[in-house]
């Protein structure tokens, strides 16, 4: 099979495309022909071998920890799923990942695909959708009525985040340029500032309970924030170089969020996506061939908005690698 790898650290010039043996399936694993991946900040600091200390890799590997396919191959001792279903997954960041056109999966991980979006559009889905819900409804437990400060909402993390605040029933204030505001209000956001022109800790005029810090910003900007939390409130923050601020003498909780592979939580999402509910949003789409130039790209600062890797050309329902959503 194909698969796209890197032997060492180092540029994204370090990624090859190359064959690989197909893998096999253990207990508890199942085999996926991979529809699409989608390409993660994480994965050019993993190939650049800026997070050895708390993710180290076995070399040669294969990056793309989101990963939409079918169930090709059972390993022993799986139930619940058959050869031919059409599932997504958050694969572990240090196993072999979905930039290839089969990759082993816990299928304990898995959730059946959406079916109203082609398969490898799914792929956009799994990472930074959990994100966006673990933030909210895992750790701030976001309550109806409640007003949540979305800051860097202009991301892919973003754009779930404020969807999914709306659809809570929130008051949804949301940080992004002037471009995006139009977006921003089309999925929910009440109120958009334009953090280019303003202080955001000056131009949000009113207390929140949630600040869902998405924006690598300054240890500074991040306190300036906590303290539009009203009493009792919660700061959320993405950003795992610095921690996120805590107040207790006014009951402020700062949480440090890592994103971890919930099955029941992604076959939300997934059924959300089905339902209408939530929109999955594709900027672009590449071949797996052209994963290096999307990695040189994204460190150039040259990527904006969700790009899906197309592994599967054939899969029922793939576009075109145009661009669009």
């Amino acid at each position: 099979m194909k698969a796209i790898r890197f032997h060492q650290y180092g540029d994204a010039d370090v990624l090859r495309y190359e064959d690989v043996d197909l893998p096999l399936p253990g207990a508890g694993e199942v085999r996926l022909r991979v529809a699409g991946t989608s390409y993660n900040p994480v994965d050019g600091n993993l190939r650049a071998g800026a997070m050895q200390g708390p993710m180290p890799l076995t070399l040669p590997h294969t990056p793309g920890a989101d990963v939409a396919g079918t169930v090709d191959a059972l390993g022993e001792g799986v139930a619940g799923l058959s050869v031919g279903d059409a599932v997504i997954g958050f694969l572990p960041f240090v196993a072999a990942g979905a930039a290839a056109e089969f990759v082993l999966a816990p299928a304990v991980g898995l959730a059946p695909a959406p079916t109203s979006i082609p398969l490898a559009d799914a792929a956009a889905l799994p990472v930074v959708g959990l994100t966006a819900w673990q933030a909210l409804v895992e750790h701030a437990d976001l309550q109806p009525g409640q007003r949540v400060l979305v800051n860097g909402a202009g991301g892919a993390v973003g754009g779930y985040a404020v969807q999914l605040a709306a659809a809570a029933g929130a008051h949804v204030v949301a940080t992004g340029g002037a471009r995006g505001r139009e977006r921003l209000l089309a999925l929910g956001a009440e109120q958009v500032v334009d953090h280019t022109a303003a202080e955001v800790a000056t131009a949000v005029s009113e207390p929140v309970d949630v600040v869902l810090n998405l924006a690598p910003i300054t240890p500074e900007q991040l306190g300036a924030l906590a303290g539009l939390v009203r009493d009792g409130g919660v700061v959320v923050n993405t950003t795992v170089w610095m921690p996120a601020p805590s107040d207790q003498a006014r009951g402020v909780r700062g949480i440090d969020l890592y994103v971890h592979s919930d099955a029941q939580q992604l076959g939300e999402l997934a059924a959300r996506v089905d339902r209408g509910e939530l929109v999955v949003e594709v900027a672009e789409r590449v071949a797996l061939p052209d994963l290096g130039a999307l990695h040189a790209r994204a460190g150039a600062g040259g990527l904006s908005g969700k790009a899906v890797v197309v592994v599967d050309v054939e899969a029922p329902g793939e576009l075109s690698f145009a661009g669009g959503s």
